[in-house]
C-alpha cells in the first residue's frame, strides 16, 4: 500500500485535489485507534489510578404507592407528517420566480430566496451567472463543482483554468462572455442532478438565457447538452454540430463540445475539443 510519506509533494497535492473534487471532506487514519486504551496508558504514566466502573447500587424494595382512581387521559395529538412539495408545485414556483425577474440581478435575488430545490440545502452557496450581462456568446456548463461552491463563481479551480485556455484559443475571454451552469447549486459529491432537480432548475436557466439575449450558445458537456437539446444522445453524438434551441419565443444557435473536466480527466480528448472550438469560431463569423 502506498502511504502519504511515499508520495512526492506534487503527487500528494494532486491526490488531495482529486479527493476534494470527489466530495471527500474528512480523512480517516488507516488503522483504528483505541482512544480509551491510550487514555488509560496516559493516566498510568502520570501515576493516576485507572478508572473503575461504579458498582451498581443495591436494589431497594419498592414502596407500594397508595392506590388511586386513574382519570382517563386525553389522547396525544398525532405528529404532523412531513409534507414534501410535489414536483409540479416546485416547478410552478420556480417558473413564477423566474418569470417575475426583469434583470439578471433580480433573477439572482429570486433564486437566492427560492427553497423548492433540495440541492440548495447541501450547497454552500448559489453559483450564479458571471461575466458580460449582454453577451454575444453565452457558455453553459452542467453544475458547480467543489471549487465553484467554495468560491461562489462558475468554473473555478483546474477546470476553470482549462476553460480559460479553451476560450483563449478562439479569441474569447471571460469578460467577453456570460458564463453559467444549468444547475446553480452543487449536488452532494458532484453526483449528476436527478430529473426532478433538473426540471425545477430549468425555468431559471431558461430565464437567464432570455434576459441575456446571447447571439450564440456554447454548451459544455454531456449533461448540459442533453438538457438543453432535450436529447438522450451522448455528448460524442451531440458535439461538433450547430443546433437551435427555442427560449421565450426566440431561436438561438447552439453548439456543444466537451466539458473542461473531460479534458482534465482525459487529455487525449483535447484534440476533439479543439476541432469543435474551431468550428464554433467559424460559426460566429458566418
Amino acid at each position: 500500500m502506498t502511504t502519504a510519506s511515499d508520495l512526492h509533494p506534487e503527487q500528494l497535492r494532486a491526490l488531495l485535489h482529486f479527493y476534494a473534487d470527489a466530495g471527500v471532506d474528512w480523512l480517516l487514519e488507516e488503522d483504528a485507534a483505541d482512544r480509551i486504551a491510550e487514555f488509560e496508558a496516559m493516566r498510568a504514566a502520570r501515576g493516576m489510578p485507572a478508572r473503575q466502573e461504579a458498582a451498581p447500587e443495591p436494589q431497594r424494595p419498592a414502596r407500594q404507592a397508595p392506590q388511586r382512581q386513574e382519570q382517563p387521559r386525553a389522547a396525544a395529538p398525532a405528529p404532523l407528517p412531513n409534507v414534501a412539495i410535489p414536483d409540479s408545485q416546485a416547478v410552478a414556483e420556480a417558473e413564477f420566480a423566474a418569470s417575475s425577474a426583469r434583470s439578471l440581478e433580480e433573477l439572482r435575488t429570486a433564486m437566492e430566496a427560492f427553497n423548492g430545490c433540495n440541492l440548495k440545502t447541501s450547497a454552500r452557496c448559489l453559483v450564479f451567472a458571471e461575466g458580460n450581462a449582454k453577451p454575444a456568446v453565452m457558455v453553459i456548463g452542467a453544475m458547480p463543482n467543489a471549487d465553484d461552491d467554495r468560491d461562489g463563481q462558475p468554473f473555478s479551480g483546474r477546470q476553470g483554468a482549462m476553460l480559460d485556455r479553451m476560450l483563449a484559443g478562439i479569441g474569447l475571454a471571460r469578460a467577453d462572455i456570460l458564463l453559467t451552469n444549468v444547475v446553480p447549486w452543487r449536488p452532494p459529491g458532484n453526483r449528476p442532478p436527478s430529473q426532478r432537480e433538473a426540471d425545477i432548475c430549468r425555468p431559471f436557466i431558461e430565464r437567464q438565457i432570455a434576459l441575456a439575449e446571447p447571439n450564440h450558445l456554447l454548451v459544455l458537456g454531456n449533461f448540459a447538452a442533453r438538457f438543453l437539446f432535450r436529447s438522450n444522445d451522448t455528448i460524442h453524438q451531440l458535439r461538433g454540430e450547430w443546433r437551435e434551441i427555442d427560449v421565450s419565443g426566440r431561436t438561438i444557435p447552439a453548439f456543444a463540445t466537451l466539458h473542461p473536466q473531460d479534458l482534465v480527466t482525459a487529455p487525449i480528448s483535447k484534440r476533439l475539443a479543439w476541432q469543435d472550438l474551431l468550428a464554433f469560431r467559424a460559426g460566429l463569423k458566418a
